[in-house]
């Protein structure tokens, strides 16, 4: 499949950070034994894959905006563009050791987000995403699942990180959505949940307390894969309200519903 130019730039950008990850989580795993243990090594990965990722698209797009979770938001000359970019998501599966991580990087144009990508290293797993020009995953064309009944449904979501508050609502979101579904999965990484609705591996995701550099790239694949996206009032402000919401128009509606009664329910023990 030939790619476009911007898709090839992030393509060689994911790469190239991917070889510095792979290498540092085979060094994590023998890690695991070690008294200190990995947690200080796992951050030095972070802070060079993000390093990585923002030189080879600074070579490639000299001006463009840039904000990444480790550094945080750079201004170009070019105002019009950002870069988004997780260099590494699903950090704390890397630091136990556990193959499931991500890099994401998004292209933001004018407030729109018109270019996505995904990558998983481990698995050689690239999922891509061009405004109007579809989602795929490596190179194959790929639609979100076609389900239409919640019991019928996988469904990942986010947990309360410790510290960060959150988690009687999520209990009564978890109350409201246990007994609908097939099944509730938390995998540790948001891009990666978004990639897999993308391609129909899960029906629904949802997460609170989110940044976006963790949801960027997948927003933009999970519409390109005919998905609904948004944040958890049914709006487009994911970003601003830090949550988010994603899966084919019917199971997208049907957990949205479920959701705000879980919110209404909380709202009013308080």
């Amino acid at each position: 499949m030939v790619h476009s130019a911007l898709l090839n730039v992030m393509i060689k950008a994911a790469r190239k950070a991917a070889r510095g990850l792979v290498r540092d989580f085979g060094e994590v795993e023998k890690l695991q034994v070690s008294l200190k243990g990995p947690a200080n090594f796992v951050s030095l990965a972070d802070k060079r894959a993000e390093q990585t990722i923002r030189e080879e698209l600074a070579n490639a797009r000299p001006g463009y905006s840039f904000l990444g979770e480790e550094g945080g938001k750079t201004e170009g000359p070019d105002k019009t563009h950002t870069w988004i970019v997780d260099p590494l998501d699903g950090t704390t599966n890397f630091l136990h050791g556990i193959p499931h991580f991500s890099i994401s990087i998004a292209l933001e144009r004018e407030g729109t987000i018109v270019a996505g990508l995904i990558y998983k290293p481990i698995g050689d797993e690239l999922f891509l995403a061009e405004r109007g020009k579809g989602a795929f995953l490596n190179d194959q064309r790929i639609r979100v699942a076609a389900r239409k009944t919640m019991t019928e449904a996988v469904v990942a979501c986010g947990l309360p990180h410790h510290g960060r508050g959150g988690l009687e609502l999520f209990r009564q979101e978890f109350a409201q959505v246990q007994d609908r579904v097939a099944g509730l999965r938390r995998f540790g990484s948001a891009a990666l949940d978004l990639a897999y609705v993308a391609a129909g591996r899960l029906d629904i995701y949802w997460e609170r307390n989110i940044s976006p550099w963790d949801i960027a790239a997948g927003a933009i694949l999970v519409r390109e894969a005919g998905g609904y996206v948004s944040d958890l009032d049914g709006n487009d402000a994911m970003f601003a309200k830090g949550h988010v919401i994603a899966g084919n128009e019917t199971l997208h509606r049907e957990l949205l519903q479920a959701l705000k009664q879980a919110a209404k329910g909380e709202a009013l023990k308080g």
